[in-house]
């Protein structure tokens, strides 16, 4: 049953492979396509025995699945007569790993021919390569983190050679509202790819630890998918999660992707964030707090709640209604754990309190992912990102004096990371146009250009409003939400 899965997913791996490469040659001189097929198969082997090869076990069912998948394919007839005995440990699966780690021949040939044509021949490589990782993972009862590690690499490096191609830049960590009460969403986010959700993860500033560890969640949760469509028992795990970090980390900028990829795999139907803090589920009387949790998890039926600084639930004492809010949160996890994934916020050390709060919690949330702060290169890379959006660049003295700056203000609990960055980039807009207005018929290079002395001089000064210059008019206002 095994070799007839991955045989169906090699199957159109090599079809489609085959024309793909097929049409990248077309008005090439010198190129034989008779030989594409076999040198497609190649690469499927190769794939497989990279994917057989990421935990070092080589199973049986690996083995025999890559037997009675590649032994008629091949012009040597001595696979197909082989066992998994005879090739366990050989040059055949042995070593094979690193094959992932490089973009090879094939890949490189598709994503010229992209370039050149406009064309995405390369998203067919990378879609089958996929299909065809994950049914190796999904062999073995239980998938090994080296090969849900692995699966990661391999995106990681074919999704950064496609973003390349289309000369994509890269994302910011963008500022989300403030936590209120839970209305339901107007309406549900557009269904999108995994691909499409993973990339826009892949491309935010920073962040890699918690990018692998999400891409360990999406990729676990993709092998189960297929256990579940063969007939196998999936392996049950909780899909509540714990973010901790200080602000401005894109803790709800990655929940918010990670409901998007939940709804993907199947495990929600929805796909939105419902964000709620204390304010949102605490009443002020006896008997109001529960509902208002139950309120919450009603707008997030089918989607995920986000409780930011859900650690302030857990302050007060055995009296405050925070408590009988956890304990409805608790009852809620275990009664709709189908339908609605909960994610929990706030600074690390806080968490730890919240969890202990009640003896269920800390089992229903087993996974905690840790945010941490943005050093300097990254806080200058997102306020550049931010400039290129609005048209704005950094000379170079103005990026030496913020550099300066984002390297004075201490790193502690409640350091702003990316709000951060934001009110220091709207500090020097607005310092900058101060300067501006009091120029005679300003050229394009003026309006677009952040001076060195547009940049805040210390940390107390980002939040001042612009002095004005002499000869101008009134400065702007401060446009900060």
């Amino acid at each position: 049953m095994s070799g007839d899965v991955l045989g169906a997913v090699v199957a159109t791996y090599i079809d489609d492979l085959t024309d793909a490469l097929t049409r990248a040659s077309r008005g090439v001189e010198g190129i034989d396509p008779g030989t594409f097929r076999r040198d497609v198969t190649s690469e499927a082997f190769a794939l497989c025995a990279a994917m057989i090869d990421a935990d070092g076990r080589h199973t049986d069912d690996e083995l025999n699945a890559l037997i009675d998948t590649f032994g008629p394919l091949m012009d040597d007839t001595s696979l197909l007569r082989a066992t998994p005995a005879d090739i366990r440990g050989t040059s055949l699966v042995a070593g094979r790993r690193a094959w992932v780690d490089d973009d090879t021949e094939l890949f490189r040939v598709l994503v010229a021919s992209d370039e050149a044509n406009d064309t995405e021949l390369a998203d067919v490589y990378y879609q089958r390569t996929m299909e065809v990782a994950h049914v190796i993972a999904s062999l073995d009862v239980v998938t090994s983190r080296d090969e849900l590690e692995t699966i990661a690499t391999l995106r990681t490096r074919l999704l950064a050679g496609l973003r390349k191609r289309r000369g994509d830049g890269r994302s910011l960590t963008p500022q989300s509202p403030p936590a209120a009460d839970a209305p339901p969403p107007s309406e549900d986010p557009p269904k999108r790819s995994m691909e499409e959700l993973l990339a826009e993860l892949d491309d935010l500033v920073g962040l890699d630890a918690v990018k692998d560890r999400v891409h360990l969640v999406a990729d676990f949760l993709r092998v189960q998918q297929l256990r579940a469509e063969r007939g196998l028992p999936p392996v049950e795990t909780s899909h509540h999660l714990v973010f901790t970090g200080n602000p401005g980390t894109g803790k709800t900028t990655v929940a918010r992707l990670l409901a998007q990829i939940f709804r993907t795999l199947g495990v929600v139907e929805r796909g939105h964030l419902v964000e709620v803090d204390r304010a949102g589920l605490v009443a002020g009387y006896v008997g109001q707090t529960a509902p208002k949790v139950t309120a919450a998890f009603d707008a997030a039926e089918e989607g995920m709640l986000f409780i930011d600084e859900a650690y302030t639930l857990a302050r007060g004492g055995e009296n405050d209604f925070g408590i009988e809010a956890i304990d409805q949160i608790v009852k809620l996890i275990e009664d709709r754990r189908d339908r609605v994934v909960l994610v929990a916020a706030g600074y690390p050390n806080e968490m730890a309190d919240f969890l202990a709060a009640n003896p269920g919690l800390q089992s229903r949330l087993p996974t905690v992912i840790e945010f941490p702060d943005y050093d300097t290169d990254e806080l200058l890379a997102i306020v550049r990102l931010m400039g290129n959006r609005a048209r704005y660049h950094l000379s170079p003295e103005a990026e030496e004096a913020l550099t300066d700056l984002l390297r004075s203000i201490p790193r502690g609990k409640g350091f702003g990371n990316a709000r951060l960055a934001r009110n220091i980039f709207e500090a020097s807009i607005n310092r900058h146009a101060s300067r501006v207005v009091a120029t005679d018929d300003p050229d394009e290079a003026t309006l677009t250009t952040i001076e060195k002395t547009d940049i805040p001089p210390d940390a107390d000064s980002i939040d001042e409003p612009p002095r004005r210059r002499s000869g101008g008019s009134d400065t702007m206002e401060d446009g900060r939400r």
